[in-house]
């Protein structure tokens, strides 16, 4: 039996195929000396998102489902309430539509995380958040933060890869979490970093 567990564990390990084995990590406030490119009121509403959905992503780390639905609330309010008119230097207007319509399919993943019931939809539901999240970053090149994009070959049942935005580059996979049913916390450092985002420059 001890053989059976062990040799299911390390088949998990395989697959996850962790590449981010960094003993130090990245986490640097940026832009806060420099001038941003967009207005502070953007920028403090778009920190109000963004220091949210860590919210919501360290509450499913820890597989706490009264936070993740407190804080995805939260979200949805933040999302909805996004100063994309305060979006520098689009004469356009095409930045500030597609930011909208990003931070509108926040909102509605937000609010359908909260009323989810079993973790692996809510679990699906912070899959589509964080694609949109990264979108909005990349979209509005948001540039206070270094912002790191990671990934997970196997976060929804064993074998759907699924992405989050993290403010530190060290792996701690909201995906597979603290207390899975299967890997307890073996697995949370499941992942790697497939992208850093950074716009102070």
């Amino acid at each position: 039996m001890k053989k059976l567990i062990i040799l299911i564990l390390t088949g998990s390990f395989l697959g996850c195929n962790s590449t981010e084995k960094k003993a130090a990590t990245e986490t640097e406030p940026i832009g806060a000396t420099g001038a941003s490119k967009n207005t502070e009121a953007f920028n403090e509403s778009f920190q109000k998102l963004l220091v949210t959905y860590y919210q919501v992503k360290d509450a499913l780390v820890e597989y706490d489902t009264v936070k993740a639905n407190v804080a995805s609330r939260e979200l949805a309010i933040f999302a909805d309430s996004l100063k994309v008119d305060e979006i520098s230097g689009d004469s356009a207007g095409q930045v500030k539509l597609t930011a909208g319509n990003l931070a509108g399919t926040i909102t509605g993943s937000a609010l359908a995380l909260a009323g989810e019931t079993e973790l692996r939809d809510k679990k699906k539901e912070f899959s589509l958040i964080s694609d949109a999240m990264y979108e909005l970053v990349r979209t509005v090149r948001y540039d206070r933060e270094k912002i790191f994009h990671q990934h997970c070959p196997m976060a929804l049942n064993d074998t759907e890869e699924a992405f989050w935005l993290s403010n530190n580059s060290a792996v701690v996979n909201p995906y597979l979490g603290k207390k899975h049913p299967k890997y307890r916390d073996a697995m949370l450092a499941c992942g790697d970093v497939a992208d850093s985002l950074n716009f102070s420059n």
